[in-house]
């Protein structure tokens, strides 16, 4: 017989989580306005609010905080940190700093100001917000394949390179301080981008002597799905592909929560000395001594070795099949989810499901506080609260995708847990037709309105 998948780890160590009531829920989630980051952690079941900083750290991070260097300048551990990064991505040049956003915080200080334009696959909402802060504008050069969530194309995370092309030849070159492309985009779906658009988005900004940027997050989920469905890369190690991916940036912004399976920490990576010296000295001024930036070295030391971890082919089967099993029970069970499946989380298509509540009444928050309802599983909305409003009209924006997101920590649940998260989701989908009232708005921040809104039901 064919033996079956199984996880390439073993599990060391435990944590009980609590398995609320309804009644327990209803109150709570009142409580929290509606929003489901205002939630206790141990108001939760099962948490697939993010797969950001949410992972379970192995033996060897462990260890390897024990060796963590605290001195505050020229740390050891700054040092490691600074090898790996040269030896995966070839950047001469990094700063470290305290996570991803702080990261484009340092980074755009230097290159983004009032009038410009970055082009880039669907921008994430940190990078998103700290472009339309400094009075630029983003604009979305992604295929028109990832706007349909059932639309099976590959590579639905690459830049339509018409698109781009519209954007730099009719601007000039000194409203365009970057391209940024999303490894994987996750926006759209966390979808990935083909080495082949990599190539020709590089060889495109080249031609128009423009910069290209990578929001690298999850790079090496990118890389595994180059290895596994692009022609020409199935024989090659993850690792030589990260090194070929990272020929067609100039420089890297990293969330070094996601693929790097640590709870804290980021970094800029630069080829440009002149560059690095401009940013150190914001990244001085907001995270940090150049050689720390925001970090201690132990979370210099586990960032360090999770990269090594995180590029494991081994390691990224596991995941990425995890995330594919609760997929694939949720396509089996009839709920509309977007296709191909996202490497870090399942995105499920709340217009589709949720058919009775008009858009104007959330429909993705509606059905993450369903699903919360239903099983104590916390998803995210990724929709028309976190596209957030015109920095112009301020009326909302109404993305093309409005998804419910459910993303999976690294190394922390088993497929029993997607099992529940499944079933709970079927359960809601049954009564779906029952459900007639979304979300109305009672407070909302002036940016990034969806970590802190307050809702009520219509």
């Amino acid at each position: 017989m064919k033996l079956p998948f199984s996880e390439s780890f073993r599990i060391k160590a435990v944590e009980t989580i609590y398995r609320s009531t309804r009644e327990e829920r209803e109150k709570w989630i009142r409580d929290a306005k509606f929003n489901l980051f205002n939630l206790k952690s141990n108001q939760v079941f099962i948490d697939l609010l993010t797969d950001s900083g949410t992972g379970a750290m192995s033996d060897k991070q462990w260890s390897e905080l024990m060796l963590g260097d605290e001195s505050y300048a020229g740390a050891s551990s700054y040092y490691k940190m600074k090898d790996t990064i040269k030896d995966l991505f070839g950047y001469d040049y990094f700063l470290p700093t305290h996570q991803g956003r702080a990261a484009e915080n340092v980074l755009f200080s230097v290159l983004v100001k009032e009038g410009d334009l970055v082009p880039g696959n669907t921008h994430f909402d940190t990078t998103k917000v700290h472009i339309e802060y400094r009075k630029a504008l983003p604009i979305d050069c992604t295929v028109n394949e990832a706007f349909d969530s059932s639309n099976n194309h590959t590579f639905k995370g690459n830049v339509d390179l018409q698109k781009l092309e519209d954007v730099l030849k009719n601007n000039p070159k000194s409203k365009i301080p970057f391209i940024i492309v999303t490894v994987t985009c996750n926006s759209s779906g966390g979808q990935p981008v083909s080495m082949q658009n990599l190539k020709d988005v590089y060889s495109m900004a080249k031609k128009y002597d423009i910069s290209v940027l990578f929001d690298s997050a999850r790079f090496a989920e990118n890389a595994y799905y180059i290895k596994t469905l692009e022609k020409g890369y199935e024989d090659k190690a993850v690792k030589e592909i990260v090194s070929e991916m990272f020929l067609y940036a100039d420089m890297m912004t990293m969330s070094s929560k996601k693929d790097a399976i640590v709870n804290m920490g980021g970094f800029i990576g630069f080829h440009s000395e002149d560059l690095f010296k401009k940013a150190s000295v914001f990244n001085i001024m907001y995270e940090g001594y150049i050689t720390y930036g925001g970090l201690s070295g132990r979370d210099m030391n586990a960032l360090a070795q999770g990269l090594k971890e995180g590029i494991e082919f081994d390691y990224l089967e596991t995941r990425i099949k995890q995330v594919a099993y609760l997929g694939q029970k949720l396509l089996d069970y009839g709920v509309p989810v977007l296709v191909p499946f996202g490497g870090h989380a399942i995105f499920v298509d709340a217009t589709r499901f949720l058919q009775n509540i008009p858009k104007e009444e959330f429909q993705a928050q509606t059905l993450s506080i369903e699903l919360y309802l239903e099983g104590g599983v916390r998803g995210v909305e990724i929709g028309t609260l976190l596209a957030d409003r015109d920095p112009l009209t301020r009326e909302n924006r109404y993305p093309d995708l409005e998804l419910m997101r459910l993303a999976i920590p690294r190394r922390v649940y088993t497929n029993n847990h997607m099992d529940y998260v499944a079933a709970a989701v079927s359960n809601v989908y049954d009564r779906r037709n029952t459900i007639n009232k979304g979300m109305k708005i009672l407070y909302e921040a002036p940016i990034m309105r969806h970590f802190t809104i307050e809702l009520e039901r219509c």
